[in-house]
């Protein structure tokens, strides 16, 4: 599987870590960046890997900032992304298994490499279950084409 990671300054050790992981598993790991501690804007950087997500380059991702909440709500602005912000192993794996969730976000300043690990494995190891949870993620789509097109 093919995985696109970023994050803003606050998340780049986090990053690192997650992306060693991922890599150890045998993921096919992109980094859309930052490196550094100089002060970026997460859109940027959520933007690329929901990007890479909804054209196939990547079949899923990870964002990471200070909370992930910047992130999650920027990924969520490109269609065909559900990106989940994710704190804890239960929330990640009903993510998957209920909302067929492609971009996993978390917070750098709110939880540690070890949980992060953890719930980057149980993302990962989650299929999405389909049955009743396809028909509401198929909602999900159609209020994005509804707003397709339209102003303001």
């Amino acid at each position: 599987m093919r995985i696109a990671i970023g994050c803003d300054h606050a998340g780049v050790d986090l990053k690192h870590e997650v992306a060693r992981f991922l890599k150890e598993q045998g993921f096919e790991v992109t980094d859309f960046g930052t490196e550094g501690a100089e002060s970026v804007d997460y859109p940027d950087y959520a933007r690329k890997v929901a990007e890479a997500v909804r054209t196939g380059q990547a079949e899923r991702g990870v964002l990471i900032c200070g909370t992930g909440i910047g992130m999650s709500i920027s990924a969520n602005k490109v269609p065909g992304i559900r990106a989940a912000l994710c704190h804890d192993v239960y929330s990640a794996r009903l993510t998957r298994e209920d909302n067929d969730a492609n971009v996993l976000t978390m917070g750098a300043r709110v939880i540690g490499a070890g949980l992060a690990v953890e719930i980057v494995k149980t993302f990962f190891g989650a299929d999405f279950a389909g049955g009743r949870h396809a028909r509401r993620v198929e909602k999900i789509a159609r209020i994005e084409r509804d707003w397709a097109g339209r102003s303001g």
